[in-house]
């Protein structure tokens, strides 16, 4: 038996999982190994309670406009509680429309003004006639290191100042053509445009993810030699 345990919460993922960004939790689950820790995911989707304090890390993924719309009808019931998590350090990856819908709000295709939990500061408007789609390369100003993904998004993310993006662009728009930013990175939440899944190519970012969670869950521990570990960029 693993020696740690970590609970996710999989917010919406019967109609947030474009591009097979399911991947993350699998991706999540190998790393996880390396570290000695067993993940158990529960689905937490319409109609459901989600109570913060049960889980140790959140994942968010994407979804077309349509199924967007429909989640943003139900995360009312939820916004008080996702803000209470990543206000106190709770691990969390948001991929895409789950990245636009913890921001204030984001501009659908069809020009319609959709609320989001506004538990960060950002905002996301909508381009006409055009996506940004190809590969993507990025350098995480905070830690020096390079993430690499794939872009399919019509719309344009604008960071708040409390926000630092997730990495600055070389190749790519980003999160919007603009300003040479991609995703972003506030408190334990790491937010991105990038689909492929993420973490099957950046094995650091769900090291880092799952080194929090742990540090968190069992305090009195020492986890420094996960910190450390050599992760492979994929698996």
């Amino acid at each position: 038996m693993a020696k740690y345990s970590l609970t996710i919460a999989h917010l919406y993922g019967d109609l947030m999982n474009t591009y097979g960004d399911v991947g993350n939790i699998l991706a999540m689950n190998y790393y996880a190994g390396q570290m000695d820790t067993e993940i158990q995911t529960t689905l937490i989707s319409l109609g459901d309670d989600f109570r913060e304090t049960d889980y140790d890390i959140v994942f968010f993924g994407g979804g077309q406009d349509f199924e967007q719309t429909i989640v943003a009808k139900d995360l009312p019931s939820k916004a008080t509680a996702i803000t209470n998590f990543i206000e106190s350090g709770g691990p969390t990856l948001a991929i895409c429309g789950g990245f636009q819908l913890l921001g204030q709000y984001y501009i659908g295709a069809d020009g319609e003004k959709i609320t989001g939990t506004k538990s960060m500061s950002h905002y996301t408007k909508n381009q006409h006639d055009h996506r940004f789609i190809g590969d993507t390369i990025i350098q995480d100003e905070q830690t020096g290191e390079v993430y690499h993904g794939f872009e399919n998004h019509q719309g344009m993310t604008f960071l708040g100042e409390d926000e630092a993006p997730l990495g600055v662009v070389s190749e790519g728009a980003g999160n919007n053509g603009m300003d040479g930013t991609e995703g972003v990175h506030y408190k334990n939440v790491y937010g991105t445009y990038f689909h492929g899944p993420i973490l099957t190519r950046n094995g650091d970012i769900a090291k880092h993810l799952l080194v929090e969670a742990l540090k968190r869950k069992y305090p009195a521990q020492d986890f420094s030699a996960f910190e450390a570990m050599e992760i492979p960029a994929t698996f």
